[in-house]
C-alpha cells in the first residue's frame, strides 16, 4: 500500500496552457526559498485528484538542462515522498489545490535543503487560512 500512496501519477501533475495560466493569473503566491509556490484553491471536483503540481526551474537562471533536470528531479522526488498531508488535508475538507513550485535559487542545493522547503512548503499549505 505504501508504494502507491508515493507514487507521483499523471493525473497529479498539472498540464494544459489554459489551466496554467488560470494559474498564475489568479493564485497565490507563498515565498520559502529557495522555492516560490503559485496556489488556487477550489472546490473538490470527482474527475480531478484533490492536488495537481506543476515543477518549474527557469532557464534563466539554469542555462544548462542538465542542471534544471537535476533539480527538478529532486523537487518531484521530495514531492513524492512528502505531499500525503496535505493530500489528507485537501480530500478530508472538500477541496482541491493546483500549485506550481517554482525555483528561484541561482545555484543547485543538495537534496536534503530540497527535501526541506519541500516539507516547510507543505506545512504552510496545510495550516493556511483558506
Amino acid at each position: 500500500m505504501k508504494q502507491k500512496e508515493e507514487s507521483f501519477t499523471k493525473k497529479e501533475r498539472l498540464c494544459g496552457i489554459k489551466t496554467v495560466s488560470e494559474l498564475f493569473a489568479g493564485g497565490r503566491t507563498i515565498s520559502q526559498p529557495p522555492l516560490r509556490v503559485v496556489f488556487r484553491v477550489m472546490p473538490s471536483s470527482e474527475s480531478l485528484p484533490s492536488v495537481r503540481v506543476l515543477i518549474s526551474v527557469p532557464k534563466r537562471n539554469f542555462k544548462r538542462a542538465v542542471d534544471r533536470n537535476l533539480i527538478r528531479r529532486r523537487i518531484r522526488e521530495a514531492w513524492r515522498k512528502n505531499k500525503q498531508p496535505l493530500m489528507t488535508f485537501m480530500s478530508e475538507s472538500e477541496r482541491r489545490i493546483e500549485l506550481a513550485l517554482l525555483w528561484t535559487d541561482t545555484e543547485i542545493k543538495p537534496y536534503a535543503i530540497t527535501e526541506k522547503c519541500v516539507i516547510a512548503v507543505i506545512e504552510r499549505l496545510t495550516h493556511h487560512k483558506y
